[in-house]
C-alpha cells in the first residue's frame, strides 16, 4: 500500500507541475515568431555552409 501511495502522490505532484506550466504558457506573438524562426534558419544555413566546405575541402585533397 505505502508504494501505491507514493506512486499516486508522484503522479499528483508531476500533474500540478504540468498544469502551472500550461497556465504559465502563452502562444507567442508575431513578432517572437518571426524572431524564433529567423534565428533557427541563420544557424541552418550556418551549420550548411560549414558541412559544404568541409565536403568541398575534402573533394579537393582527397580527390
Amino acid at each position: 500500500m505505502k508504494l501505491l501511495s507514493k506512486i499516486l502522490t508522484w503522479i499528483k505532484n508531476n500533474l500540478e507541475s504540468y498544469k502551472r506550466v500550461l497556465v504559465i504558457a502563452r502562444k507567442p506573438d508575431k513578432e517572437d515568431l518571426q524572431k524564433t524562426l529567423r534565428i533557427c534558419l541563420i544557424i541552418m544555413a550556418i551549420i550548411g555552409f560549414i558541412g559544404f566546405v568541409f565536403y568541398t575541402i575534402s573533394i579537393l585533397f582527397i580527390g
